[in-house]
């Protein structure tokens, strides 16, 4: 066997095939992205170099700069409410419903399986008004309030869509985190116990820092999940009202399709992926410090 894994023509022979499945299928489609970062037009018009001209303009365009600050402003508070909502579920699944968290883990986990556009299509009908007025409007008139046309302003759609996808996610993020929890060695929470540290004092002292690791880990996919987000808020309001919760994603997507402009179309996809590696790299360096001062 080592024989064989150490003949080069060997090796390249079986991985060969693979990598130039990879190259076409992966990084040539990258490659010929950034490359279209410097024209515009499409191919039925033809495509003419414009050079450094796309990022300029993506810098002075309203709303490109609008769908960016959007799209930050939609990770930071999704990504915060995700590990929030995961970590105290995966608590609560380790230190209070021990005997019963494979079921209660089950029902919660159940809405990260669903087809993200269906939950959209869902919640626009929990959160509608009119004559088709959804139950949340009518639980508000229920109890001697208005009902709320949530979709006519950007800060509507904005809650909704947070809301809408807190609860589809925080059961994946509860039993990724739960995964991590299980890791920390019951001897050392027994230690801790018979040191004195209960409640908060455990959590905060040993519980916390022995599972940053995988809470840093589920920041990163968390971040980048949401600072890609298309489809949900596409099915819940077209990025609506007007352009107001139009991620970069959909600015994407309608500069390709509806405009025609690849070029165009693929710059804002070049500043998102800078945007994801930046994130990344973060919190990379963050878990690098914290390794460190330990």
């Amino acid at each position: 066997m080592n024989r064989t894994l150490g003949d080069r023509r060997v090796v390249l022979l079986l991985l060969g095939p693979a990598l130039l499945v990879y190259t076409l299928i992966k990084l040539g489609p990258v490659l010929w992205s950034l490359g279209l970062t410097f024209f515009t037009g499409n191919p039925l018009s033809g495509f003419e170099w414009v050079g450094v001209d796309n990022f300029t303009t993506f810098v002075r365009d309203p709303q490109s700069r609008q769908a960016m600050w959007f799209t930050v402003k939609y990770a930071v508070v999704l990504t915060v409410g995700q590990l929030a909502l995961g970590y105290g579920l995966a608590l609560m699944y380790v230190f209070v419903i021990r005997r019963a968290s494979t079921f209660v883990r089950t029902v919660v986990f159940f809405p990260a399986v669903l087809p993200t556009v269906a939950v959209g299509l869902l919640f626009k009908s929990l959160f509608a008004v009119g004559d088709n007025q959804g139950p949340v409007n009518a639980g508000l008139e229920a109890v001697g309030m208005s009902s709320v046309d949530w979709f006519s302003t950007g800060t509507g759609t904005f809650v909704v869509a947070i809301l809408m996808e807190l609860w589809r996610s925080m059961g994946f993020f509860a039993v990724l985190l739960y995964a991590g929890l299980l890791d920390i060695p019951e001897e050392v929470l027994e230690s801790a116990r018979v040191e004195g540290a209960t409640g908060w004092r455990l959590v905060r002292h040993i519980v916390l820092p022995l599972s940053l690791p995988v809470l840093l880990s589920a920041a990163i996919f968390s971040a980048n999940n949401t600072l890609k987000v298309f489809d949900t808020l596409l099915a819940l309001n077209d990025g609506g009202p007007g352009s107001e919760t139009t991620p970069m994603t959909l600015q994407m997507y309608r500069t390709v399709f509806n405009y025609s402009d690849y070029g165009y179309g693929s710059t804002i996809a070049l500043v998102l992926t800078m945007m994801c590696l930046v994130v990344t790299l973060a919190v990379f360096r963050s878990a690098r410090r914290d390794i460190t001062r330990s």
